[in-house]
């Protein structure tokens, strides 16, 4: 069932003049675990040396008392990781250390350079090596080769920014400092918030929640902050920007619900998505189900706005673990059974309207409609609280090839018809916008309408748009 979704590539989470520093960075991590399951780590430091651990697992699996104990000093860094191309691999787990002839630091990196394949055989052909193959390593040794007279970390930040093109949020970690950046769209998100005497950024705002936090504001698109050891806090320079260009997915599905982004609660927004989805496309029915768990807010705002009743007709089991042994003899969709069970006594019989939040490749949903109506339901109508996904990021998130998005190559009428339901409505543009109550022109949508702002990956002198060869081709990981 996960594979039929879009999955985020990373949390980042930095603390500074706190004494619980990296333990307040494995809270985070645990808050924002949606945000990357391959692995985690933390850089430390006590104003003298970086400390550093991380591992392949969940942060919960990654961290003990015994080794947050070891990460020693009232600042620190931490990141959550997705593998998407190239595969799992140790060697790519963040955060990275780098150690100049002035001073060591440490970087973490949410995002996706379209330009790495650029930068890295240029660096190649200067003599650099690299020893990872994810693009966050260029970052390294961009700073590393910065003018000689760029001594400290924000000039050489500045040179190495000005270099790349892509989505970021970075927290970089220096024996005095730490310095938050948010790329000039603020395509990925970044907060900052206030714990005691000290100050936190994090991807979400829901790990301020856990560690007691105090949100501050957002980190504006093309901002650079540093915050010392001593807790002096300051923009050092901003990153140009014509317009911002948000990701408007974020609200969709990708952040916790809990969590405000760009001054928006992400439950409220979504909720506001089911009220513009009623109003688009309303059905006769006896019931509202969602799809548990993303497709809730939506469909409680369909329900609110139509007056037709919701019920979990949908049951999901949250007790899965990491591996499951599947069974020898061939159960029917069994990969979606594992997570979600028809509640046959709710829909037997009912007219029922389904609510999930987008449809990626469309068989999860194809099998979610099957299974509510071996359950008895009389009708099945599927709502989707976002426009059809007719294109792949290449800005930070792990998307299929256009060629398996449903929406890229089908109607809406092909897809109902794949889909075996009863009828099939998708929110439009205009009311996605009305719901995150924003302009279009000020976010990024290219995976609903293929303005890809920031442009395409160039790996080659050829075709820019066979986008399916990625960064893969040469070995590249997106985190």
């Amino acid at each position: 069932m996960d594979d039929d979704r879009f999955h985020d590539e990373c949390a980042v989470i930095g603390v500074v003049g706190h004494p619980e520093a990296a333990n307040f960075c494995y809270l985070g991590l645990y808050a924002m675990q949606h945000r990357g399951q391959e692995g985690a780590g933390i850089v430390s430091t006590n104003g003298k040396t970086l400390f550093s651990y991380k591992q392949m697992g969940l942060a919960a699996e990654v961290f003990n008392e015994k080794v947050l104990a070891e990460l020693q000093g009232s600042a620190a860094i931490g990141h959550a990781r997705y593998a998407t191309f190239g595969g799992k691999n140790f060697q790519n787990l963040q955060p990275f250390i780098a150690n100049f002839s002035e001073a060591a630091f440490a970087i973490g990196h949410n995002g996706n350079l379209i330009n790495a394949a650029e930068l890295r055989v240029d660096l190649e052909k200067q003599g650099a090596i690299f020893s990872t193959t994810s693009d966050t390593e260029v970052f390294l040794h961009l700073m590393a080769r910065a003018e000689s007279g760029k001594n400290n970390y924000s000039q050489r930040l500045r040179a190495s920014l000005e270099r790349v093109k892509g989505a970021y949020s970075l927290v970089i970690l220096g024996l005095d400092r730490l310095i938050a950046v948010r790329d000039p769209l603020g395509i990925r998100p970044l907060s900052l918030g206030k714990i005691g005497g000290g100050y936190v950024v994090a991807s979400e705002t829901c790990a301020f929640d856990l560690i007691g936090a105090e949100f501050v504001r957002d980190i504006r698109p093309g901002e650079v902050i540093e915050i010392t050891a001593d807790g002096r806090l300051n923009t050092v320079f901003e990153l140009a920007a014509e317009k911002p260009g948000f990701c408007v997915f974020e609200y969709v599905y990708f952040a916790r619900p809990d969590s405000t982004i760009d001054s928006r609660n992400v439950y409220e927004v979504r909720k506001r998505m089911g009220n513009e989805l009623a109003k688009e496309h309303p059905v006769e029915a006896d019931l509202v189900v969602p799809v548990p768990d993303s497709g809730v807010p939506a469909a409680m705002g369909f329900a609110q706005q139509s007056g037709v009743p919701m019920e979990f007709g949908l049951i999901r089991n949250h007790y899965i673990g990491r591996t499951f042994i599947e069974p020898k003899q061939s159960i029917r969709d069994f990969g979606v059974k594992v997570k979600l069970n028809a509640n046959a006594d709710v829909l037997r019989g009912k007219r029922v309207v389904v609510v999930d939040d987008s449809i990626v490749r469309g068989t999860t949903s194809r099998k979610i409609i099957n299974m509510i109506r071996s359950a008895g339901a009389k009708e099945v109508h599927f709502r989707v609280s976002s426009p059809p996904t007719t294109g792949p990021c290449h800005y930070g998130i792990d998307t299929p090839s256009r060629e398996e998005l449903i929406a890229a190559r089908n109607s809406v009428d092909d897809i109902r018809k794949f889909l075996e339901a009863d009828s099939l409505g998708y929110l439009s543009s205009e009311g996605l916008y009305r719901a995150v109550q924003g302009e279009q022109h000020n976010f990024c949508d290219a995976c609903f309408s293929g303005n890809y702002r920031l442009g395409l990956p160039k790996i080659s002198e050829g075709d820019p748009t066979a986008l399916t060869c990625d960064v893969a081709t040469l070995g590249f990981n997106r985190r």
